[in-house]
């Protein structure tokens, strides 16, 4: 639909100018003020991780290493952290500064910084020139229009795009969380690893004295075949085992590798010699389901995304017949007739698309996003009632193991030590009980080892959704060789 008013009088060329741009201050003036975060929108996304003192992140602050120094100075930084024995807070800053994932993650926020600026911007006005002749007469149309469209629902526009933001900025504050727990699980399990391989060393020690000793006794005539062949057994399982150790502390060390995104020279970090000591106690924690539905990123987020949907669905309401509207000015020139201006509106009409399926798709998205807020506060509820049984019971098995069962383990060795003294038993009786001991204090290690992983995925599972650990279930074989867990 077009209206043309004519000119009764020819206009001097300032008028002109006038009518034809009349609407340029009002398209740069509605053109938005919003301006690009400096720091690519990340404050938001360090305000949510901050703010959980249980993740302990306050030691590694999210940075976004977009220019040439900044890599520098956080590869400084790393190299800084790597050059001494790692610690679980070590790591988690070495993964917080050096994950390649997660630094994609943070431009992830810059692209929808990006998109909230943009959203606050009108397009950019059209131009229009047209030029006729019939005869000696030539007619010469110009003209401007902006998306009037737009325009009406750019303040809609403009907080669903903030909502967006936002929705990025907690889960990428969700994916920095897991990031930290991660590093900090694949730390525990190195240094468990470690500790069993160096563990298993003794045994594999003892089993070699073992057979040697069993050797020579056979060679004698003091030792039968029997018994001769019950020391090399053990022997070849203590080998076993040594390998078995062998291999998972390599692949465990390379899981922690992978988790603090190293490479080249800085995979040969050192590692401490035994894992942390386990806490004599632990606090009642009573509310923790409904402490962590209060922190919980990905709740927030589904609650976000459902409030989003729901303002677009208003939106899609509101549009569903005038999707396409324009308005502009228009000035046509003659050499023969009087110039005239006016004005001209272009809209979309609703003759064959009324919006219903736009509509109606628009309301069954915003019913998914419903219902995955709820499902996403159901498995919240679940996975933090599953860490912290998981929390508490590792606990207690691993103290069962130190006070009880170790400490048992330890006496019965002392009086049998006591027998062979008295010249009551024999060399391979003492040896035979100390095989006894393998089976306490690798059970222990790795109740040890789950204590910890399961500390890492209590605190993960109050602010974000974990990889919750399965608990050990298998024992170690009992081979021989006693020690101390440490």
């Amino acid at each position: 639909m077009r209206t043309i008013e004519p000119s009764t009088t020819r206009r001097t060329g300032c008028t002109r100018r006038l009518a034809l741009w009349g609407l340029t201050p009002l398209v740069l003036a509605l053109g938005g003020c919003a301006s690009l975060a400096t720091d690519g929108g990340l404050e938001g996304v360090r305000a949510h991780t901050a703010a959980h003192s249980a993740t302990q992140l306050a030691g590694g602050p999210l940075q976004w290493a977009r220019t040439a120094d900044e890599r520098r100075a956080a590869s400084d930084r790393v190299n800084e952290l790597l050059a001494q024995p790692l610690d679980a807070e070590r790591a988690v800053q070495v993964a917080l500064l050096n994950h390649r994932g997660l630094q994609a993650a943070y431009a992830e926020v810059g692209i929808s910084d990006a998109d909230r600026v943009q959203a606050t911007r009108l397009t950019n006005p059209g131009f229009s020139f047209g030029r006729s002749r019939q005869g000696d007469e030539r007619e010469i149309e110009r003209g401007i229009h902006v998306n009037l469209a737009r325009l009406v629902f750019m303040p809609t526009l403009s907080r669903l795009s903030e909502q967006q933001l936002q929705q990025t900025q907690l889960r990428v504050a969700q994916q920095a969380l897991q990031v930290a727990a991660e590093a900090r699980k694949a730390y525990y399990e190195a240094v468990a690893a470690q500790e069993r391989r160096r563990y298993m060393q003794q045994v594999m020690q003892a089993a070699e004295a073992s057979a040697t000793l069993a050797q020579r006794m056979a060679q004698v005539g003091n030792f039968n075949r029997l018994q001769q062949a019950r020391e090399q057994g053990f022997h070849a399982e203590a080998a076993l085992g040594l390998a078995r150790a062998q291999r998972a502390e390599h692949a465990a060390r390379e899981r922690l590798i992978r988790a603090l995104g190293l490479w080249g020279a800085q995979t040969a970090f050192k590692l401490p010699e035994r894992l942390p000591d386990l806490p004599a106690t632990l606090p009642e924690r009573p509310e923790v389901e409904r402490e962590a539905m209060t922190q919980r990123l990905d709740v927030k987020a589904a609650v976000a995304a459902t409030q989003s949907t729901a303002a677009n669905l208003g939106l899609t309401r509101q549009t569903r017949l005038i999707n396409v509207l324009e308005v502009g000015a228009s000035r046509a020139s003659s050499n023969e007739e009087p110039s005239t201006t006016g004005w001209e509106v272009s809209l979309e009409l609703p003759l064959f698309d009324w919006g219903g399926a736009r509509v109606a798709r628009a309301e069954a998205v915003y019913l998914q996003a419903v219902d995955r807020a709820a499902e996403t506060a159901i498995r919240a509820r679940s996975e933090v009632r599953e860490a912290y049984v998981n929390h508490r019971t590792a606990h207690d098995i691993a103290r069962h193991l130190r006070d009880e069962v170790v400490p048992l383990q330890q006496r019965i060795s002392e009086e049998n030590l006591l027998r062979y003294n008295g010249m009551l038993i024999g060399v391979f009786d003492l040896l035979a009980d100390a095989r006894a001991q393998v089976h306490s204090v690798a059970a222990y290690l790795d109740a040890l080892r789950d204590f910890w992983l399961a500390q890492a995925d209590l605190d993960l599972a109050m602010v974000a959704s974990p990889n919750l650990s399965a608990p050990s279930s298998g024992s170690a074989p009992a081979m021989a060789a006693g020690g101390d867990p440490h």
